[in-house]
């Protein structure tokens, strides 16, 4: 597989993605089964691709989809402290339910701007669902409703997650080598 000799070690492998991606299912369809409008399932583009695709495949929940390119990274290693939307949802939201969908939540700045400017649209609730989810990188109050894994502040790409735009398509999580930042 291209870059695996770049990967120092695998945290989440594909089967461990799978049960993620199904235990969270069933607890979005318990949480959404009665809705009067279809939940909108807002991925944060790109890295939520694959996370999404898997986590709603035959979910059965009364869903709409739509999608936001919010970015903190810029091509870097760390967040900095501007979010810039580079592409806004096309759906109203007031009144709606809307589950964010990440791939990774880490210092939650920029989920946290998008949770804060979605209740000033006037949505009904915001949650956020994310495939890996890394407390010790958190610098603003966030905790995620459906997190499917703990990861360590490590700088980690894999499923949806890059480095400068490589290795989103790695079927698995994992922690980057330094000599391939």
């Amino acid at each position: 597989m291209k870059y695996i000799e770049h990967i120092q070690e695998v945290l989440v492998d594909q089967n461990e993605i799978d049960i993620i991606c199904g235990e969270m299912r069933k607890k979005l369809e318990e949480d959404y089964q009665n809705v009067e409008e279809p939940v909108i399932f807002l991925g944060l583009l790109k890295g939520c691709h694959p996370f999404m695709s898997d986590l709603l495949s035959n979910i059965e929940v009364d869903h709409v989809c739509d999608y936001m390119d919010v970015s903190s990274y810029f091509g870097n290693e760390k967040a900095v402290s501007e979010v810039k939307i580079t592409k806004d949802m096309t759906m109203p939201v007031k009144n709606r339910d809307i589950v964010i969908v990440e791939d990774i939540v880490d210092s939650g700045r920029t989920i946290k701007k998008v949770i804060d400017l979605l209740y000033f649209r006037g949505a009904k609730s915001v949650k956020v669902a994310t495939c890996a989810d890394k407390p010790s990188g958190r610098s603003v109050d966030l905790v995620p409703e459906y997190a499917g894994c703990i990861v360590p502040n490590e700088f980690l790409v894999g499923y949806g997650l890059d480095y400068r735009e490589k290795y989103r398509n790695l079927k698995f999580i994992g922690i980057l080598k330094d000599d391939f930042k």
